[in-house]
């Protein structure tokens, strides 16, 4: 319908096919999920499935499970069910051997029947005679490229209705069957009606590349069927520029053209043509042919030890004999086929030598200027090692070789998961390699910022490939605007605190607050010192101090009352004395420091030096009265008042009772506004 609509409602024309009755049977629980456990619960729950058709129905039997883990731990539970002799259990996936799949494909001999474990390999593209049963999961495992990270990411995933039925369509070939649906008929409403297109799930390189060939550059000027997605199809063109097949203003260039000619991916096709500035054209034909059919090795060894080393594909290839692995001798031949094919088109030169192999890092690199994956922080003599890719990605390799030592790696396929890739093929490459082949791509930058481990800014010369950093050495004359910047910028992250704030320097901006919400002549005049406003404004008042610094330590050099200080200038500093002091005097002849810190001035006193002041002291040029805090001689506070005048009257005789009953031998007058104010325990002379 989508195409005859695309073609202005053209006419239909349906061929049905012959096809027998098939009954389906729903078992009800929802489809297992993609992890281990999952895997083990999903085999469990085909295994009882397939034994109770075998009990209830003749004939062959097809089971469709999403990928090789589940096929093998169902054969391995199948296994222990101790089945009749006559019962063959064959698996079908596309990594056997041709040998294996026909085993699976060819017809039972009479007498026998045979359980075919498969993926999708078999809803479409093959006929298995004598089928009258299907298992199905509901499941499939499908290649998903995401445009953010440039990867294909293998994701176990619910079938669609039309798969479904497919899959169904399969028991009733040659005579009535019955399918088994590992789901509810409530989840089968939930299922989506077709399987997504093909075009919004895929790599787009190819597809970009023929429409700049065509001189399109954007796919909204043709009529598809279903568009590109904007993120692949924009992607796609930044990887074609990244190997030259378009120029800066996305117009293809003649290595572009050339790209287009060759039947090949555009990585593979560049690879294949810079192949020949190296003099290295059968390598190169070599990788291009593996790396476009699926892999000629086979592993007897779990997945995770298998053999990730594409120059293992290369020895193979030329009939050496890889350890725990077996060599698929059909893909090898078509392998070789194909290297030679691709050898002609771009040479006349043809060798079965791996004299070269040593290289194949360096070409790999030229396909795959995104992956190239340095080793980051981890002890080189593990196996299993952890990797940063040129393109900021992180992946891991798991690896019994060394391999997963490499200090650098290109990686030629790998699989995105949440958090990390799995690297599943690459090729070790040298530091001078990635230098020589990146000469034009490689970056030098003098990096000054911000180091939260060291408390320290740090300064060093970097050449960059991508996200990663080839080579690194110290600074020893940095730019000290720059480093000032990053000193700042730590700063701020660490906050305020980290200054040496001394009393002083602490008292200062409490003062400098107070002025500017009590001055009523020069408010705007006086500079914010709140936290906020000195963090925002570092670069103004600090950045003049600190031109020597480039550790957090350092600043405890730093006079932080100087520095409060010169935010003002002379007739400032003149006037904070006058609305904002920082002492006053009492009638004992004592200068008290005054309190600003709680935003109402406090002066701190003991009684007995303010005898004779009859009213509470105001500051902000009169209209501020300072809170005294009146102590005893052992400096406990025995009163706060703002109206001095008043406690004289009411409060002093009362607070006198107590005081002489607990300091007798201190002067303590009737009347305290005639008494002389005195610093210590009596004035002198009495």
């Amino acid at each position: 319908e989508a195409v005859a609509a695309l073609l202005g409602n053209a006419p239909m024309v349906t061929a049905r096919g012959q096809s027998f009755p098939v009954s389906t049977q729903y078992r009800g629980q929802k489809s297992s999920t993609t992890t281990a456990a999952g895997f083990y619960d999903l085999a469990q729950r085909v295994t009882a499935v397939i034994l109770k058709a075998l009990a209830e129905e003749t004939g062959d039997m097809l089971v469709f499970l999403p990928g090789q883990g589940e096929i093998r731990r169902t054969q391995s539970l199948l296994e222990q069910a101790a089945l009749a002799k006559d019962t063959s259990i064959l698996p079908l996936y596309g990594e056997l051997s041709a040998a294996e799949q026909d085993r699976a494909i060819e017809p039972s001999r009479a007498g026998t029947r045979k359980i075919v474990l498969a993926t999708n390999i078999a809803e479409t593209s093959l006929t298995i005679e004598g089928v009258r049963i299907v298992i199905d999961s509901g499941l499939e495992r499908r290649a998903r490229f995401n445009p953010a990270t440039g990867m294909n990411r293998l994701e176990t995933l619910r079938i669609s209705l039309a798969s479904a039925n497919q899959r169904r369509g399969r028991a009733g070939r040659t005579q009535s069957g019955v399918c088994y649906r590992l789901w509810s008929t409530s989840d089968e409403a939930l299922m989506q009606t077709q399987t997504p297109a093909e075009i919004l799930e895929s790599d787009l390189a190819p597809l970009a590349l023929e429409l700049a060939v065509w001189g399109v550059h954007d796919p909204h000027q043709l009529r598809f069927a279903d568009l590109p997605p904007a993120g692949s199809f924009a992607q796609a063109r930044q990887l074609l520029h990244l190997l030259g097949a378009l120029d800066t203003v996305g117009k293809i260039t003649n290595h572009g053209r050339a790209l287009a000619a060759l039947p090949l991916h555009p990585r593979l096709g560049h690879l294949l043509l810079k192949s020949r500035e190296f003099e290295l054209e059968s390598l190169g034909a070599d990788l291009a042919a593996l790396l476009s059919e699926r892999d000629l090795l086979r592993s007897r060894l779990p997945t995770t030890d298998r053999d990730r080393d594409v120059c293992s594909r290369i020895e193979a290839l030329h009939g050496a004999a890889i350890a725990h692995h077996d060599i698929d001798a059909n893909i090898r031949q078509r392998v070789r086929r194909s290297s030679q094919q691709l050898g002609s088109l771009i040479s006349t030169k043809q060798s079965a030598s791996i004299t070269d192999i040593h290289q194949t890092g360096k070409l790999l690199a030229l396909a795959y200027p995104d992956r190239i994956a340095q080793r980051r922080g981890e002890d080189s003599q593990q196996a299993t090692g952890r990797y940063l890719l040129s393109n900021g990605r992180g992946a891991v390799l798991t690896d019994s070789k060394a391999l997963g030592r490499a200090e650098y790696l290109v990686v030629a396929q790998l699989d995105a998961g949440e958090r990390e890739a799995t690297i599943q093929l690459a090729a070790p490459i040298s530091l001078d390699e990635l230098l020589s082949v990146f000469a034009d791509q490689v970056q030098t930058q003098d990096r000054i910022e911000w180091d939260a481990r060291e408390n320290a800014v740090i300064a060093r010369r970097e050449q960059r490939l991508g996200q990663l950093i080839l080579k690194s050495q110290r600074l020893e004359q940095p730019d000290s605007t720059q480093v000032i910047s990053a000193l700042i910028a730590g700063l701020r992250t660490t906050g305020l605190h980290a200054l040496p704030w001394n009393p002083a320097a602490t008292a200062l901006r409490t003062r400098i607050e107070f002025a500017r919400q009590h001055d009523a002549h020069a408010a705007t005049a006086w500079p914010a010192v709140d936290d906020t406003h000195l963090l925002n404004d570092l670069e103004l008042w600090l950045a003049p101090w600190i031109s020597n610094f480039t550790r957090l330590s350092q600043l405890n050099q730093l006079d932080m009352h100087e520095v409060m200080l010169s935010l003002l200038d002379w007739n400032q500093q003149q006037r904070l004395n006058e609305i904002a002091p920082s002492h006053l005097p009492v009638p004992s002849g004592s200068r008290i420091a005054v309190d600003y810190s709680s935003g109402v001035p406090t002066l701190s006193v003991r009684l007995q030096e303010v005898f004779g002041l009859h009213t509470t002291p105001r500051i902000g040029g009169g209209h501020v009265p300072v809170v005294m805090e009146l102590l005893s001689p052992a400096r406990r506070p025995v009163q706060i008042t703002q109206d001095l005048a008043s406690f004289w009257l009411r409060g002093y005789h009362d607070v006198k009772k107590d005081l002489k009953g607990r300091y007798p031998k201190h002067y303590w007058p009737d009347d305290p506004l005639q008494a002389e104010a005195t610093a210590r325990a009596k004035p002198r002379g009495t």
